[in-house]
């Protein structure tokens, strides 16, 4: 498997990190490889894998699509080519985390937004900059970033290729939660810890029931609650017991 994307799994926690800091882990077709690869080897996890969390090596989380090869890959692949493996992000069963240090700027950003959560150390800064190099945006971020942060903050982002830095972010909505500058692991472990102490099957069966229920009208998403309940954790018993006995 390609390097691009380097996979280390610890605790029930996966990581997998964008491997190519000497361009501030730029996408080309080898990256989106790799990480389709990665992927798919997740989504065959039978329950050793709680948790995903998604980093860029080196100074940044990821810089967007590598301007140097976009010509080649455009002619190359198919175009649901890319946008296909953001979307298996997004739908994989565990939760995702976003741990995002530097730039998170316009692919970045769209893999980001794929995300279930972003974290953020304090050094962040945020970008959509299709704009500036005449792109339009095709993995999600059109339709993502106005669910996340609101139709008019994203237009800004959108029509003005501002760089939002990480305090700004967090204000809109768009980052969870801020690392004090240098601390992104310990926070992103802490949280990664409180994800894992719950009930892994709740976590995956509220994921999942999110994702499934997204835009429909509350009657409708109601009654496909109902219907489609998977019951009980198979652990639950000894989690209630568990708790009684303290």
């Amino acid at each position: 498997m390609s390097e691009r994307v380097l996979r280390d799994d610890a605790g029930g926690v996966c990581t997998l990190t964008l491997n190519r800091p000497e361009k501030l882990n730029a996408l080309d077709a080898a990256s989106f490889q790799a990480l389709d690869a990665h992927l798919a080897d997740l989504e065959r996890d039978e329950g050793k894998v709680g948790c995903v969390v998604l980093r860029g090596a080196g100074k940044g989380f990821c810089a967007g699509a590598d301007l140097d090869a976009i010509a080649d890959a455009m002619a190359n692949l198919p175009p649901t080519y890319k946008p296909r493996i953001i979307e298996r992000l997004a739908a994989l069963k565990q939760p995702v985390i976003a741990a995002v240090q530097g730039v998170c700027f316009t692919g970045g950003l769209e893999l980001a937004l794929a995300c279930d959560f972003i974290v953020a150390d304090s050094s962040a800064r945020f970008a959509d900059t299709h704009g500036k190099w005449g792109l339009v945006a095709a993995w999600g971020l059109s339709q993502r970033l106005p669910r996340r942060i609101g139709p008019a903050s994203a237009k800004r982002m959108m029509m003005t290729a501002c760089v939002l830095e990480a305090p700004e972010a967090n204000r809109l909505g768009l980052v969870d939660l801020i690392a004090p500058a240098g601390e992104l692991d310990s926070v992103v472990g802490a949280f990664t810890k409180e994800l894992l102490a719950n009930s892994w099957f709740t976590n995956f069966a509220a994921k999942r029931m999110l994702l499934e229920t997204e835009g429909m009208p509350l009657a409708q998403a109601l009654a496909y609650e109902h219907f489609h309940h998977p019951g009980l954790a198979p652990d639950h018993k000894e989690r209630i017991a568990a708790f009684l006995r303290r």
